[in-house]
């Protein structure tokens, strides 16, 4: 890189610049299977801040330096969305405010940690009540609200609650000309107040008005059939039917910072209910699964999560590691509750899944008899279930639900977590059929990898993420080899590719297997009409290949 760069930044930016080679191999992974090393890293203090960084850049790109702007938080991401060659602006350092938490919003800078972030809105205690993000990820003590944003992030309540597309309500963002404008709701006359600025932001809802119009129907066409999607540019998004308000925030949702550096977001909030109760679910046959899913739904759970017979048997095989993280006496109580499973275990009476069925409620009875009106709308099927009537006796389940995974790698030498197959999603419908063709697939690989398969049951959305030797070339084909073919039994019955990790590296070069050409070559003029110059986090979500997949994978682990 041009030298020039490095010390125009250092003029302008006030926040910390530098190229040490320390301080570049601190932001070369986040949690997928690439290494990418930057050449630079920034840590800017404000939005003027990245305005400055976004300017020199693309001076830089415009006298034809190969250069490139990547923003990026906590970095848990699982596709390779934050890492770049070029220059990463980490907001974690600086611009990690909550800078207010009203009645249902909060306003918060990329670089705040949701596990902040949570305790400023249930801090915040209105008509009794303390408030949450609810579309928080698993990774929800690690994770920060830029990647919750840019990845559309969801989690274990989305069933009840939705996305962070349901959530995002305005976001301040740096544009590729370095101007710093906010995308919110607009109502038409708004709207057309704003096409007639000229400026980039004014040419920018020109053109992305007349895109979203003249293609009206096959972006709507377009939109997955599936409850949760992260695959894509959300046009499909931007107009609401229901209020006619356009909405750009709502295409930056999920955008992996390819259209522009977010630099605080206006989010909404709901109360947090206090009481919960589980109807667990021991299922042996796969059929009837459609079947209860289509029961427990309209009684409305807050989430609907399940884990298959692998992460059962390690659950009981590494119980004692697991209890061993806990205190004494919490260890003690959830050792004596997993009695009946391991009695399980031995006697070979494992069930395919495990199913949870959560409810919420203001009050203890209330979430209780929610849980077993659950029960008795299973009753006909010839299924075991089992109601808990608060969060103390369904802790064990969330326990091997979260942790039987972290567990399994903590154990298995020489293997590396592998995520490529991570996030699909398809319709509940599609379960007595698509469930033994996918396990039938993954058996003819298990020589080269080990896995437990986890899921939202509710929504349709799989975790399968293989534990496998990144060091061995033939197990590194599996990569490029297993992908396609799972991703085309996905839409084979309807799915989506990405339900909550978004795109990145590894899913980018998929998109024309799921949404065809047509679509794609939207998606890229939606990139050309933000990022003329490409100067935002080139290669995810559009003109990824898969040679990128191959060349930035792991070297060594």
């Amino acid at each position: 890189m041009n030298t020039n760069l490095l010390d125009e930044l250092k003029k302008d930016v006030r926040g910390e610049v530098s190229d040490a080679q320390a301080e570049r191999d601190l932001y070369k992974h986040d949690t997928s299977i690439f290494e990418l090393t930057p050449e630079l890293v920034v840590y800017p203090q404000d939005a003027a801040d990245v305005s400055a960084i976004v300017k020199n850049v693309k001076a830089a790109k415009e006298r034809g330096e190969n250069v490139s702007i990547t923003g990026r938080s906590a970095g848990t991401d699982m596709s390779g969305g934050p890492l770049t060659t070029s220059v990463v602006a980490v907001f974690t350092k600086h611009m990690n405010k909550v800078l207010e938490v009203g009645d249902g919003y909060a306003i918060a800078e990329p670089g705040v940690y949701y596990r902040d972030f949570e305790k400023a809105t249930l801090a915040k205690v209105e008509h009794g009540f303390g408030q949450i993000l609810p579309s928080y990820p698993a990774s929800r003590e690690l994770c920060a609200i830029g990647g919750i944003v840019n990845n559309n992030s969801g989690g274990e309540r989305t069933l009840k609650y939705g996305k962070t597309e349901n959530y995002i309500a305005e976001t301040e963002m740096v544009l590729a000309d370095g101007s710093i404008v906010t995308f919110n709701d607009l109502t038409p006359d708004e709207l057309a107040q704003k096409k007639q600025q000229q400026d980039f932001e004014g040419e920018i809802y020109r053109k992305m008005s007349e895109l979203l119009e003249i293609n009206k129907e096959v972006i709507k066409n377009a939109k997955p059939k599936v409850s949760k999607n992260s695959a894509g540019y959300a046009l499909w998004n931007v107009i609401d039917e229901k209020t006619g308000t356009f909405n750009l925030a709502r295409l930056i949702c999920g955008a992996q910072g390819t259209l522009g550096l977010m630099t605080k977001a206006k989010l909404r909030l709901v109360k947090e209910e206090t009481h919960r109760a589980m109807l667990v679910i021991f299922l042996t046959d796969l059929n009837v699964l459609p079947e209860i899913v289509r029961r427990i739904l309209p009684l409305d759970p807050e989430s609907f999560e399940s884990y298959d017979d692998q992460t059962f048997k390690l659950a009981v095989k590494f119980m004692p590691q697991m209890l061993a993280q806990m205190g004494l006496i919490q260890a003690a109580e959830l050792g004596i509750s997993f009695l009946p499973e391991v009695g399980m275990a031995i006697t070979g009476g494992i069930p395919k899944l495990i199913l949870m069925a959560e409810f919420s409620e203001d009050m203890a009875k209330q979430a209780a008899d929610k849980a077993k009106a659950a029960q008795k709308a299973l009753d006909g099927l010839d299924l075991t279930t089992s109601v808990k009537k608060n969060e103390r006796a369904s802790a064990k389940y969330w326990k091997v639900r979260r942790e039987s995974f972290a567990l399994l790698r903590k154990h298995s030498k020489g293997m590396y977590a592998a995520p490529f197959i991570d996030d699909f999603v398809v319709p509940p419908s599609s379960y007595p059929q698509f469930l033994p063709e996918l396990n039938a697939l993954l058996k003819q690989y298990e020589k080269q990898f080990i896995y437990t398969v986890a899921g939202h049951i509710g929504n349709g959305n799989f975790h399968i993420i293989p534990l496998m030797d990144l060091n061995n070339p033939e197990v590194r084909k599996v990569v490029l080899e297993l992908a396609p073919k799972v991703y085309e039994l996905v839409i084979k019955y309807g799915g989506t590719t990405t339900g909550e990790h978004n795109d990145g590296i590894i899913r980018t070069p998929y998109l024309p297997m799921l949404f065809g050409e047509e679509v794609v070559k939207l998606f890229e003029e939606t990139k050309n009409i933000f990022d003329p110059l490409n100067i935002f986090n080139p290669g995810k979500k559009v003109h990824g290949t898969f040679t990128d997949i191959q060349n930035d994978m792991l070297t060594h682990v």
